[in-house]
């Protein structure tokens, strides 16, 4: 639970790939640099928001694009990594589960919260296979 009481959350995209999400304990720059380090590979280039605590990631050695959201920017290109920075693949996932979770669950407990990302991220993963949830549900027996 962060500052406030509230559940933190991060979730990473590889472009054109799976998304992950988990919670974390804070948002802090320690934290965080295990999360990138555990699910990015090294020298990989990364575009986040504007937080600061994702500093971290230029002298870890990663290539970093920071969109300034708070500026009215949603997306830049750079040109020195030839790269479209935006984070909206991320942010329409957080999006659709908020949405699912007051739809279908309307509460969620920090406790399980790890379980109800695993799940979405899964769904989400997944979301092109056609009869996806039966077929790998069936599999898996």
């Amino acid at each position: 639970r962060g500052a406030e009481g509230k559940t933190i959350v991060v979730g990473i995209k590889e472009r054109d790939g799976d998304i992950r999400a988990q919670a974390v304990p804070d948002a802090k720059k320690e934290t965080l640099r295990a999360l990138v380090k555990g699910n990015v590979a090294p020298g990989s280039v990364v575009s986040t928001d504007e937080f600061v605590s994702y500093g971290l990631l230029v002298p870890d050695g990663f290539g970093h694009g920071a969109v300034q959201h708070g500026g009215g920017e949603f997306a830049y290109y750079d040109d020195r990594n030839d790269v479209m920075h935006h984070t909206n693949n991320v942010e329409n996932f957080w999006r659709l589960f908020k949405n699912s979770i007051r739809s279908t669950h309307i509460h969620v407990s920090a406790k399980h919260m790890d379980r109800y990302l695993a799940e979405f991220a899964f769904r989400s993963n997944k979301r092109v296979m056609r009869n996806a949830m039966f077929d790998l549900l069936i599999g898996a027996l």
